[in-house]
């Protein structure tokens, strides 16, 4: 399955418009609309925010039929995730993988 065929199943199964897509993901409905209109393969943080809107992690996103619902608080994690800059998002990383290695 390529990757808008994927997003398209999960909408489906969530009986998600696009619309409704472009809202929780927090992107703008021309960039929901475009993808899907133009065949375009979203970039990584587009997933990644798409990803969020559907309440799912990348990892679930390409794992074939092995989703895992996300508790809230995962749920708000993921969506603070995805207004992140780069730059934040890699302070963020290493911030756990410190937090991790101390253990």
């Amino acid at each position: 399955m390529d990757t808008l065929e994927r997003i398209r199943h999960l909408m489906k199964e969530r009986n998600c418009s696009a619309y409704r897509l472009a809202i929780d993901s927090g992107l703008p409905q021309s960039t929901i609309s475009n993808l899907f209109n133009r065949n375009n393969v979203p970039t990584i943080q587009t997933l990644e925010a798409i990803c969020g809107g559907l309440g799912i992690t990348m990892g679930q996103f390409f794992a074939d039929n092995e989703l895992v619902e996300l508790t809230d608080e995962q749920k708000e994690f993921f969506n603070d995730w995805a207004t992140l800059s780069a730059e934040d998002k890699l302070l963020v990383k290493q911030i756990v993988q410190k937090l991790k290695s101390a253990k």
